[in-house]
């Protein structure tokens, strides 16, 4: 058996201690100026974010853009984005991981982490959308004398036992799979501050055979646990619109079309942020091309269930006779948000069906180009679903055109400062990549039971 040819995982001929060495370099060396300089951009921007989240919580959310009939505006829109941006972790992770698919080890560490931010991010909207964020306490329920109980019936607060329950799982599922990381990194750093706190991490972890065993399980039971996760918490999410009676919402497809959207939004972010890693670091040999190219195919493939979506609801609003349901879909199109939509339908439909030809998919600049407007237009669906929805009401006299203020656009540009801040400090103070299971897949690891081939 040919095993080069059955796990081209790990290009070149890296051994197990190059592997580690390449790995926990960006930790081992000191942050250069390029690093500073990035941090700086993005603490600005996180700044800048909260200061327009400070000047909200004094003035309250009248500093926004909002009016009548859209009171659901970037809050909203940026909610379901970042929740979208956060599916791809779980899916890289998980679900990949129990149909064994082993070119998910070099990319995902770092796609799970990128879940924690994202949903970090996704978590402050709906907490400020509230108008008084201080009384979010009430969202959850519990024993009370008054005998108060939250809306059961609410999709709003489906949204936060579902986006809780994902962040809570997401997150012990990543930290489960860096045990093994902390350990090899305890094992070899000569700091005693650092060794220290690998070791209060690594939980005692000796390398030792019942020690795989039971990480192995509870990695599994945990992949378990997030799969239908994906599934759910964007279903729910989109539950927030389709449960309505507003026309251009209340449609079936909004599940799947929001799950497909959020993993091809998701997908996009990973290969964006990834294209960058793997140069700065050093991780071509880990994070590979076939990496990124597979993970074009997956955004080709959802971003035509996406655009499948989009003709559907223009069918249905047809097929269904009803007048005003065919308005939305028209307006849409052609009303004072057009320019929104067909951003849209650019950046999600023409732009990635580049991605049929082999020589794009694994062109770096043009798949990171096709990428950020994957994202972009990602954005704008949210944007065109939430407000062009709304803009024009039952009635004439109630219509409105919705312009976001310096407020609601800075806390936005502060919600991307803050997850690029997150992911600049994650990848100088933990490893990118899974250690253990790169080594595991790597060619020098595997037993040479084959006719000299490695």
């Amino acid at each position: 058996m040919d095993y080069s040819r059955e796990l081209p995982v790990v290009e070149g001929q890296l051994s197990v201690a190059d592997i580690e060495h390449l790995v926990a370099k960006p930790m081992d060396t000191k942050p250069d100026r390029k690093f500073f300089i990035a941090l700086s951009i993005t603490g600005s921007m996180l700044l800048f974010g909260a200061f327009c989240l400070g000047m909200t919580f004094y003035y309250g959310t009248g500093m926004w853009g909002n009016n009548q009939p859209i009171g659901w505006a970037l809050d909203i829109v940026n909610f379901v984005f970042w929740v979208g941006i956060g599916h791809a972790g779980t899916l890289i992770s998980a679900i990949l991981f129990l149909l064994r698919q082993k070119w998910r080890t070099g990319i995902a560490r770092f796609a799970e982490a990128m879940t924690i931010f994202a949903v970090i991010c996704a978590l402050m909207f709906p907490a400020i959308h509230t108008g008084r964020p201080w009384l979010d306490g009430y969202l959850m329920p519990y024993p009370n004398q008054h005998r108060l109980w939250v809306n059961f019936t609410s999709p709003l607060l489906w949204d936060v036992f579902a986006v809780s329950t994902y962040f809570t799982v997401s997150l012990v599922f990543w930290y489960i799979g860096l045990i093994p990381d902390f350990a090899s990194l305890r094992d070899r750093t000569r700091s005693t501050i650092k060794k220290t706190i690998y070791s209060i991490f690594s939980l005692g972890w000796r390398h030792s055979h019942r020690n795989w065993q039971h990480y192995e399980k509870a990695y599994l039971l945990l992949a378990g646990f997030a799969t239908p996760l994906v599934l759910s918490v964007h279903t729910i999410v989109s539950f927030d619109f389709a449960v309505s009676i507003i026309p251009g919402w209340h449609t079936t497809i909004f599940p799947p079309y929001f799950v497909a959207g959020a993993i091809f939004s998701g997908f996009a972010m990973v290969v964006t942020v990834l294209i960058f890693v793997r140069k700065i670091f050093d991780l071509e040999h880990i994070i590979t091309l076939d990496h990124l190219e597979k993970m074009n195919k997956v955004i080709l493939a959802t971003g035509m269930m996406v655009g499948y979506a989009y003709g559907m609801e223009f069918f249905i609003a047809w097929y269904s006779g009803n007048p005003i349901e065919q308005f939305v879909f028209i307006n849409r199109a052609f009303g004072p948000y057009a320019w929104a939509y067909w951003i849209m339908v650019s950046c999600n439909v023409l732009f990635p069906q580049l991605f049929w030809f082999k020589k794009i998919r694994r062109n770096i600049p043009t798949m990171l180009i096709i990428a950020i407007f994957v994202n972009v237009g990602m954005w704008f669906e949210r944007f065109v679903i939430t407000v062009s929805s709304l803009n024009r009401d039952f009635l004439p006299s109630s219509w409105a055109y919705y312009k976001p203020t310096m407020y609601d656009s800075g806390i936005l540009i502060g919600s991307f400062g803050l997850f690029f801040t997150l992911v600049l400090l994650f990848t100088k103070l933990l490893p990118v990549v899974s250690i253990s299971e790169v080594k595991a897949v790597a060619d020098n690891a595997q037993p040479k039971q084959h006719g000299g081939a490695h």
